[in-house]
């Protein structure tokens, strides 16, 4: 039966059971070599926070809340990808960041369907879009 464990750590008990063969002396160098795969890509991953509320108006001002705290604590979170599901339906999760395209590549950073100029974010952060009217 075929073992459930990665590769790497099978390499690593037998390199680790050669040198203990080969006594106190030094040890030549390992029969085994590196493995050839190349080491995976840092991939994405979603949080989940659980809160209540008292209706959707609410819980939506909260995760707007936790979402820009977080956002300032660790800046390299996604703000724009962070959304607002009721907690037994995963599936229909909305946006709670406008995420819109300026012109000079930056990202609207205001709330879902805000009113206005889009902004980017950042104090000052340049506004564009079709304003009020």
């Amino acid at each position: 039966m075929r073992e459930n464990r990665p590769p790497y750590w099978r390499q690593r008990r037998v390199t680790e059971a050669m040198a203990r063969a080969a006594g106190p002396g030094p040890a030549d160098a390992p029969l085994l070599a590196p493995p050839r795969r190349r080491p995976r890509p840092p991939r994405h991953f979603t949080a989940h926070l659980g809160f209540e509320a008292a209706g959707p108006e609410q819980a939506r001002e909260l995760a707007v809340a936790y979402a820009e705290a977080l956002s300032l604590l660790r800046p390299e979170l996604a703000l724009a990808a962070a959304a607002l599901s009721p907690a037994d339906a995963w599936h229909r999760a909305e946006r709670l960041f406008c995420d819109a395209a300026g012109p000079d590549g930056e990202r609207c950073a205001d709330v879902a369907g805000h009113p206005g100029f889009h902004h980017a974010p950042g104090p000052g952060g340049l506004g564009w879009g079709e304003g009020d009217g």
